[in-house]
């Protein structure tokens, strides 16, 4: 209903059965949840126990983090793993804390899982540094070659491989969405991790375009909510702003400051996923996240059974969605365009 109900029925039955509060009780939780089905057709003969590691950007309460965890489970158990059974998913949860992610990687590594599943490709470089040897499947990656993760997308090369979400032109787009939605606007902040390389390359990318648009960019950093709110408090002071925010570990970690802060100024804002639309943002367009979990589910299979991530090809996002919050869009003021309405994937009422 009007785009914030789970859109596959057997992944909502998934999600409502995890409740993450500590580790061992989410893995035991999305194994039961997994496992009852296939349990009684199975024989009783034990079977081989299987080690997958899982590290996220995410907290452990996020409510993205058990959807995102429960379509990677989905995934595995359409490819006959049952967590509990014949497989083990040992999960990370950093919350953007680069000390965290460093000593989860580390932990990880140390606990010599077949195939590590990572979110975003600072993580995964990361996770490299850790252990050169594990087989890493990365999701949600903007610029893996140029990130050092792959040698090619064709040919990865080396010990990872997986799904990339942006491309850097996709900040033309961005811009094109803001004009049509907010076409006084003549400056654009761009919110940015500036530690991401790929934060670096979109700003980059997105500052080329931006005389097209008849727009002045400027960078305004993310480091936590103090940087945030600041930040876009100040961009906000003069007239005819927008705001864009590019992907990266700590925006999503921080979306519900940088979504307050956006509403609180008046500041149209575009936003890389559907998330921040669903908790209050205005627009969105990028890819779509919970089915990157899935299909990286069908790496992770061919991994464990015997095939290497030098092999496997990274693969694009195959569909990017634009998701409008016609609430927020009245609020602020302004009158969706036709041209957006009838482009929108999904409109939150």
């Amino acid at each position: 209903m009007h785009g914030i109900l789970l859109r596959n029925s057997r992944l909502r039955a998934t999600f409502n059965a995890i409740h993450i509060v500590k580790r061992r009780d989410f893995i035991r939780l999305v194994g039961s949840a997994a496992a009852a089905p296939a349990l009684t057709t199975r024989a009783q003969q034990p079977e081989r126990m299987r080690r997958i590691g899982a590290l996220s950007y995410l907290t452990a309460d996020d409510p993205e983090s058990r959807l995102y965890a429960a379509a990677f489970v989905q995934g595995l158990q359409e490819l006959g793993w049952t967590v509990g059974r014949n497989v083990q998913v040992d999960f990370r949860w950093t919350g953007g804390d680069a000390d965290r992610v460093r000593k989860s990687a580390a932990e990880l590594a140390a606990l010599t899982p077949e195939v590590i599943l990572v979110a975003g490709g600072f993580l995964a470089g990361i996770m490299q540094q850790a252990d050169r040897g594990v087989p890493i499947v990365f999701v949600q990656a903007t610029d893996p070659v140029g990130g050092g993760l792959v040698n090619s997308l064709a040919r990865p090369g080396g010990n990872a491989t997986g799904f990339t979400h942006f491309e850097f032109d996709i900040g033309a787009k961005w811009l094109e969405l803001l004009k049509q939605i907010a076409p006084r606007t003549t400056r654009v902040a761009i919110l940015r991790d500036p530690t991401n390389p790929a934060g670096t390359g979109l700003f980059g990318a997105i500052q080329d375009v931006a005389p097209g648009f008849g727009v002045e960019v400027s960078a305004l950093g993310l480091r936590d909510a103090g940087e945030i709110e600041r930040g876009i408090a100040s961009f906000a002071s003069t007239s005819n702003g927008s705001l864009i925010v590019t992907p990266s570990g700590l925006a999503i970690v921080n979306r519900g400051v940088i979504i307050n802060s956006a509403a609180q100024n008046r500041i149209p804002a575009v936003y890389p996923f559907r998330d921040f639309v669903i908790g209050g943002g205005l627009l969105s367009y990028g890819p779509d996240v919970v089915d990157q979990y899935r299909r990286a589910a069908g790496y992770v299979n061919r991994i464990l059974k015997g095939e290497k991530p030098a092999d496997l090809p990274v693969q694009r996002s195959t569909k990017l969605e634009l998701v409008l919050n016609l609430k927020t869009a009245k609020t602020l003021g302004f009158d969706v365009p036709q041209s957006i309405m009838l482009r929108a994937d999904e409109v939150i009422r």
